[in-house]
């Protein structure tokens, strides 16, 4: 089974693909999208990273065996399974039909039309109207072909559906409001139908699609386009000005970030963004090292050296321990959905990972099961409500902080970390454990 990194910006559609592949089938996948594993604009463009993959492009996969592999639809190719690729050679040709159908069809008109109310494009006119004549003539010939489909080739959901979807995502989310798509009953019904799959909520969280028809925002697109610099002032005569002014110009090239010709306008207006305010700024800076207590989790025995390593550098002024339990669960099924609901939250919480650490367990089996967890934050408080980039299924958990001295924070510390104990506080055994690193 494929196991792997994949090298991303946060909320790539394309890099999606290739994470709900891996949920169907089960591959191994690590996803690096923010710093410090990557940092997009600064570690796709280092030597070691372009001797991988040379245009510095991303989406982009490196598996733990080295195999390396760019271009979305061959990552997602890659870390499918046979029932995603197409069983037989006529289903895998209808795959990759439809594969082409979204690259070809469905993304140029959907760029020229959603990436100007994104503020990523100067708005054309002429252009957008041409565009959403493109999309009413590709969601006709779904909407023909889905009349008496469930999904695109056979009666399981396919990498032709996963990556269709995917390129469908910003349109349901920008522009296709409910008079566009009224004539198109059977696309907006399987695109719903995808998109609460457990396997694409696990990537994409809940998809709300729009309900008004979203316009091109001058001042948002004149915010995301890099400020020019102001042109020198001409200096009269001298020749003996000319030598440092040529040294002034070359020290000026040399600030200057790379050129963008690697990235598409997409990729260059998320590489633009502001950077989140940090909300542990204000606090003291803390003696309890959170990426050495992580790699000694992650690589010595966990009873005996990652848990006494915590406990002899924990920062009780620094840091505070919380234990989490899932609210509904009555609503817990099968327990691979179940494990599903951590994992998902888990991916959709990659901008925490620096500053926090988790071990959640889903305890029981099918159709009587609980989910609970102990958390590690920055700071005294609750860290989902202080970004907005964290508010992420969080409220679908009580959450109560523990006292660090206790003795129940110590027992409940080391039955979540290392998966074993009386967990007396559950009432049902053991199935299988996340952890958030």
């Amino acid at each position: 089974m494929a196991a792997g990194t994949l090298y991303t910006y946060p909320e790539n559609w394309r890099a999606f693909k290739a994470q709900i592949a891996a949920q169907y089938s089960g591959a191994r996948l690590k996803l690096a999208s923010s710093s410090p594993a990557f940092t997009f604009g600064q570690t796709n463009r280092t030597p070691a990273f372009l001797n991988n993959f040379p245009l510095g492009k991303v989406p982009a996969y490196q598996g733990d065996d080295g195999f390396c592999l760019f271009e979305s639809n061959a990552i997602a190719h890659y870390l499918s399974n046979e029932v995603l690729r197409g069983a037989t050679p006529q289903a895998a040709a209808q795959v990759l039909q439809w594969v082409s159908f979204a690259d070809s069809e469905i993304i140029p008109p959907a760029s020229a039309w959603v990436f100007p109310t994104l503020g990523i494009m100067q708005f054309n006119k002429q252009a957008t109207e041409q565009a959403k004549e493109d999309v009413k003539k590709v969601l006709t010939v779904l909407n023909q072909h889905l009349n008496t489909r469930t999904f695109l080739v056979g009666e399981r959901i396919s990498l032709a559906d996963i990556s269709v979807a995917c390129s469908m995502l910003w349109l349901y989310k920008q522009v296709l409001e409910p008079s566009f798509r009224q004539p198109f009953p059977n696309v907006t019904r399987w695109f719903l139908t995808c998109v609460n799959q457990p396997q694409f909520k696990a990537v994409l969280g809940d998809v709300k699609i729009c309900e008004k028809m979203a316009q091109f925002d001058a001042k948002k697109f004149s915010e995301m386009q890099p400020k020019k610099e102001a042109p020198a002032k001409k200096e009269k005569g001298a020749k003996e000005a000319a030598k440092p002014q040529e040294k002034k110009e070359k020290k000026k090239e040399e600030k200057k970030p790379a050129p963008q010709e690697d990235m598409d306008d997409c990729d260059a207006a998320l590489a633009a963004e502001p950077k989140t305010k940090d909300p542990y700024a204000h606090l003291p800076k803390s003696t309890f090292v959170m990426d050495e207590f992580k790699r000694k989790y992650s690589n010595e025995d966990t009873l005996k050296v990652a848990i006494p390593h915590f406990w002899e550098q924990f920062d009780r002024e620094g840091f505070s321990i919380w234990h989490c339990q899932y609210k509904y669960p009555e609503e817990l099924t099968q327990t691979f959905k179940s494990c599903n609901l951590i994992t998902g939250m888990f991916q959709r919480l990659d901008k925490l990972r620096k500053t926090a650490f988790a071990s959640v367990i889903l305890f029981g089996t099918n159709n009587d099961s609980s989910i609970s967890g102990i958390w590690v934050f920055r700071g005294q408080d609750l860290a989902f409500p202080l970004s907005p980039d964290w508010q992420i299924d969080y409220e679908s958990y009580d959450w109560r902080k523990l006292d660090p001295d206790s003795d129940e924070c110590k027992t409940m510390v080391k039955e979540y970390f290392a998966w074993e104990g009386d967990f007396k506080h559950v009432g049902k055994a053991f199935n299988q454990g996340k952890v958030f690193k």
